[in-house]
């Protein structure tokens, strides 16, 4: 572990959550921002017992990618229902928790399969990343209205998927499902937007990173 002034940075989770699960104790306000529901697995409980949520303001922000799973939407909406709030954005956000506004732990990249993280107390950098938060969270979509809104991109997109991979031409994938070329051409786009991905061949990358495929 190294400490730089009041920035501490950690690597891998369980280092997170041994240095840091401490200050998780007490939080009365915890904000999140993350890409997925594996960058905070380790501090962030996937089942997350009522008593841990009832009493506290939490709100988290996802990308849609996590929508396309199922299994995550079902997650978030249970957190939710448990008193949390959460929304979906588009907008390219960098992983972050903020714990009653004096903290902030940001996730950083990946290094030999092991990503760091920066737990900072500075008030003033702390502030910082709360305004970017508080802009992220103002833009964003609720999720009841996002989730019904990609209902129908989740239920195809692992034959959407196959299809991308097996490299069919569009008039057959759309034959396949039973669509028009012009509606499977926009429910690709739907996908890939939801994928945070500029190619098809990024879809399908990113997609098996969450596990699509």
């Amino acid at each position: 572990m190294k400490t730089v002034s009041d920035v501490v940075v950690v690597h891998g989770e369980q280092e997170l959550f041994d240095r840091a699960g401490h200050l998780f104790e007490g939080v009365t306000d915890m904000a999140c921002a993350a890409n997925d529901l594996h960058t905070w697995s380790t501090s962030r409980p996937r089942r997350a017992p009522l008593e841990r949520v009832a009493g506290r303001r939490i709100r988290k922000i996802y990308r849609p990618g996590v929508l396309l799973d199922p299994s995550g939407a079902a997650h978030l909406r249970e957190v939710q229902d448990m008193g949390a709030t959460i929304k979906i954005t588009r907008v390219d956000i960098n992983e972050t928790i903020l714990l009653d506004n004096r903290v902030a732990i940001l996730a950083g990249g990946l290094t030999d399969g092991v990503r760091s993280y920066s737990v900072i107390s500075n008030p003033d950098t702390v502030q910082g990343v709360l305004s970017l938060f508080e802009v992220a969270w103002g833009a964003a979509t609720e999720l009841a209205v996002y989730d019904a809104r990609i209902a129908e991109i989740r239920l195809l997109a692992p034959q959407i998927l196959e299809l991308l991979a097996s490299g069919c031409k569009d008039e057959t994938a759309a034959r396949t499902l039973g669509l028009g070329v012009r509606t499977y051409r926009r429910r690709v786009a739907e996908l890939m937007t939801a994928l945070d991905a500029s190619s098809r061949f990024q879809a399908g990358a990113r997609a098996r990173e969450l596990g699509l495929i």
